[in-house]
């Protein structure tokens, strides 16, 4: 899962929940070390088998966190440190509470644990805020501010590794009758379910800019040219067969014309993008709705 399939609106949500989790996290270990350190009785939710999930964090996590970030990785990660570290908070209140001391290890890696969820809590905050700040409101398309040094990164990689990297722009054929015969409001919704359609629809790694407009900018790696082509031309196909509801009227469908080129590893990655520009042109004047290839210098 990427963070795509998640609503703004729930990552706004979310960073707020994991701020306040750090927070409870750490009024929650500030009364453990109170209560061992000075011999007092334990929380009895703290000894439970079940305490990840009946501390204020757990609740949230297990009950009330958005269903789609549940996939993600970092999320995962998150619970299983969480309720390991639990299970060692569990351990050394029952050791105290036998008469035995909390042995150097056993609070060892009950710090560990502590600290772990701290760094995996907090990169997941990071990944949401840059998630927030880098990806376009309406279409969930990354910003075009992040292309040139994404296209940087690749170029460095395509130098390494000898590895192909394609460069596609694309645009969405007359869209501007779109607007003037339906409205704004139905031209960001065919804006929105095209971007859409493309990040669900490429490899989690490929990359979908919008680059103004109708325009969008797709990164990617590992793809050589006839096989991006082709794939190109299953998109263009699969996009012109999408029926894009626009509210009470009729769905429309539209089409897009791709223009594409190899990622040139000796040349400025902005010479890449404007090869890919000049391919969309003469995809254009070939009748739109298709895919042409930047073929050279005299293109």
């Amino acid at each position: 899962m990427t963070l795509n399939d998640v609503s703004r609106e729930d990552i706004h949500k979310t960073v707020s929940q994991i701020q306040e989790a750090l927070h409870n996290h750490q009024q929650w270990h500030n009364g453990l070390m109170r209560s061992l350190t000075c011999g007092l009785p334990a929380d009895r939710h703290d000894i439970s088998q079940d305490a990840h999930r009946e501390c204020r964090f757990g609740q949230w996590y297990y009950s009330n966190s958005p269903d789609k970030l549940r996939t993600h990785a970092g999320f995962q990660a998150m619970g299983e440190v969480h309720q390991r570290m639990h299970q060692l908070a569990r351990e050394m209140i029952l050791s105290v509470e036998e008469g035995k001391p909390v042995t150097p290890l056993d609070y060892d890696n009950f710090v560990n644990a502590m600290e772990r969820l701290r760094l995996e809590i907090l990169s997941l905050q990071r990944e949401l805020e840059d998630s927030l700040l880098n990806h376009d409101t309406l279409t969930g398309a990354i910003t075009r501010y992040s292309i040139l040094p994404t296209l940087r990164e690749q170029q460095e990689i395509v130098k390494r590794r000898a590895q192909c990297c394609l460069v596609v722009m694309i645009d969405l054929d007359d869209f501007k009758s779109v607007n003037d015969l339906y409205g704004h409001r139905a031209g960001d919704r065919v804006l929105s379910a095209t971007a859409h359609y493309l990040i669900h629809h490429l490899r989690p790694y490929d990359k979908v800019f919008r680059y103004g407009g109708e325009e969008f900018l797709l990164c990617m790696p590992y793809t050589e040219l006839k096989a991006g082509e082709k794939r190109l031309n299953e998109l263009r196909a699969e996009i012109a067969a999408l029926e894009i509801d626009i509210g009470d009227l009729p769905p429309l469908r539209v089409s897009a014309s791709f223009g594409l080129t190899s990622l040139d590893p000796a040349a400025p990655v902005e010479s890449s993008i404007e090869r890919a520009d000049k391919a969309l042109y003469a995809a254009k004047h070939a009748g739109k709705n298709c895919v042409r290839v930047w073929e050279g210098a005299g293109y």
